[in-house]
C-alpha cells in the first residue's frame, strides 16, 4: 500500500526510502577501497564492504592514488554507518569544505557503490530503487575510431565495418582534433578559413560514406574560442550532425549563448561539470539542447538524478558520458532506464578488443540495434571477472588497495 503511493518521477528517492525502511540499521559499512585499471579514461573502481558480506561497486572519475587519499578523509563519515542512508551520506560528503573541499569525482564512485550495495541488500535492481524503469534498454552511441576523415576510402572502409558490427550502433561521434592536428583537451588557436574548410570536407566525407541511416556527431574537447566554435558549427551544419559536443571551455559563459544562437545543430555539453551547480546556468539560460553528465564525475547516481530532475523542468534531454569500465556502463544502463528525459549513453562497448565486455564473469552486456539491455539482478547486476581486473591493473596499482 505504501509503495503504491509513490509518485513515478519526482519522488524516486521517497520510493527508495520506503523500500529501505525495513532494513535500516541492519548492515554496517566496514571498509572502502579503490583500485585503478588501464584504459578506462583514468578512472578507478570503488569497492564498499559490509559486515553482512555484501559488496557494492562504483566507478570514480579519479586515479587510484587520488581516490584513496580522499577516501581517507571521509572514512569517518561512512565506516560503521548504514549504507542505506544514501542521501545523508551524499549530503555529508558533498558539503565538505575544510581542510579540502569535497572531491566530487571520488564521491561519485562511492555513491554508485552505495546504490549497488543498496540493491543487493534489498534484492532489487537499482533502476527500480530509483522509481523506474521507463525502458528495458537504453539507446547508445559509439565512436568514429580507425578512420581518416580526410580520405574518402578510409571513410568508406569504416562505414562498411560499422555496418557489420553485431551491436548495430546507428549513432557515432567523431573527434575533430585529428582533422585539425590540435592537442585534445587543450586550448587551440583561433581557427582560420583553411582549417574550417578542412573541417567541412572531413565531415562531408563521412556523411557521404555512411549515408542518411547513420547519425554522426561532432566531438570536441572544450578546446575552441567562441569565433572558432561558431565557425565549426557553420562548416558542419550541411551534414546535419546529431549533436555538437563540448566546443567551448567547460564552465558556462556568454560564449555558449552566442554559439547556441548561431546554429541549428543541437548543442551538447557537461561531461566535466559537477552537481546541479555546474549545469544550472546552462539550463537556466537554455544554452545547451542536451546535457551530458558523467556519473563518475557529476555526483554519482544521487547527484546526477538531481541534475536530471532539474533538466526536466525545461524538458531538456539528459545524455550520459561514458568511456569507463563495465561498472560505469551498467550504472549508466540503470540510470538511463530510471529517468523519463533520458536521451542516450556513450558506449565503449563493441570495440575490437571487447575490453569492457571481458570484465563480466557472467551476465555480460547485451547490445542489439544500438541499445543496451538493462542488466538483470540486484544492484547493478554486476558479476566482475576478478582475473581480468587483476591482469589489467594500472601501473603501480595493487588489487583493492
Amino acid at each position: 500500500m505504501k509503495l503504491a503511493t509513490c509518485l513515478p518521477a519526482g519522488a524516486a528517492f521517497s520510493c527508495f526510502n520506503l523500500l529501505a525502511q525495513p532494513n535500516r540499521g541492519k548492515v554496517k559499512i566496514t571498509g572502502i577501497r579503490a583500485t585503478a585499471l588501464k584504459n578506462i579514461a583514468g578512472n578507478c573502481l570503488i569497492r564498499i564492504d559490509t559486515d553482512a558480506g555484501l559488496t557494492g561497486y562504483g566507478e570514480a572519475g579519479s586515479t587510484g592514488p587520488m581516490a584513496r587519499a580522499r577516501i581517507e578523509t571521509m572514512k569517518g563519515l561512512l565506516v560503521g554507518k548504514d549504507p542505506l542512508a544514501i542521501e545523508v551520506h551524499f549530503h555529508n560528503m558533498t558539503t565538505l569544505m575544510h581542510t579540502y573541499m569535497a572531491h566530487i569525482p571520488t564521491i561519485s564512485g562511492i555513491d554508485i557503490a552505495l546504490w549497488d550495495l543498496a540493491g543487493k541488500i534489498l534484492g532489487r535492481p537499482v533502476c527500480e530503487l530509483l522509481g523506474g524503469p521507463f525502458r528495458e534498454a537504453i539507446p547508445m552511441y559509439s565512436h568514429g575510431i580507425g578512420l581518416d576523415m580526410l580520405e574518402k576510402t578510409s571513410c568508406r572502409d569504416w562505414a562498411q565495418r560499422i555496418r557489420q558490427q553485431p551491436e548495430g550502433f546507428t549513432a557515432y561521434k567523431i573527434a575533430i582534433d585529428p582533422v585539425l592536428d590540435v592537442p585534445p583537451a587543450r586550448f587551440a588557436n583561433t581557427l582560420d578559413g583553411a582549417q574550417l574548410r578542412k573541417v567541412a570536407r572531413a565531415y562531408a566525407n563521412v556523411r557521404e560514406a555512411v549515408g542518411d541511416e547513420i547519425d554522426i556527431a561532432v566531438h570536441c574537447h572544450n578546446e575552441f574560442d567562441t569565433p572558432s566554435a561558431i565557425g565549426v558549427a557553420k562548416a558542419v551544419e550541411p551534414v546535419n550532425p546529431l549533436f555538437y559536443e563540448d566546443a567551448l571551455n567547460v564552465p558556462f559563459s556568454e560564449g555558449w549563448m552566442a554559439l547556441k544562437r548561431s546554429t541549428r545543430i543541437p548543442i551538447l555539453t557537461g561531461e566535466k561539470l559537477e552537481l546541479v551547480r555546474g549545469f544550472r546556468p546552462f539550463l537556466d539560460a537554455q544554452a545547451a539542447d542536451i546535457v551530458h553528465p558523467d556519473l563518475a564525475f557529476a555526483g554519482g547516481i544521487t547527484g546526477t538524478k538531481k541534475i536530471a530532475d532539474y533538466a526536466a523542468l525545461t524538458r531538456t534531454p539528459v545524455a550520459l558520458h561514458n568511456v569507463g569500465s563495465l561498472v560505469l556502463c551498467y550504472a549508466n544502463a540503470h540510470f538511463g532506464a530510471s529517468i523519463q528525459n533520458f536521451y542516450r549513453s556513450e558506449s565503449a562497448l563493441g570495440r575490437p578488443t571487447r575490453y569492457v565486455e571481458s570484465m563480466a564473469a557472467s551476465n555480460p552486456p547485451e547490445v542489439r540495434n544500438g541499445q543496451l539491455k538493462v542488466p538483470e539482478g540486484p544492484g547493478l547486476g554486476l558479476d566482475l571477472n576478478e582475473d581480468v581486473l587483476r591482469q589489467n591493473l594500472a601501473p603501480g596499482e595493487e588489487y583493492w588497495s
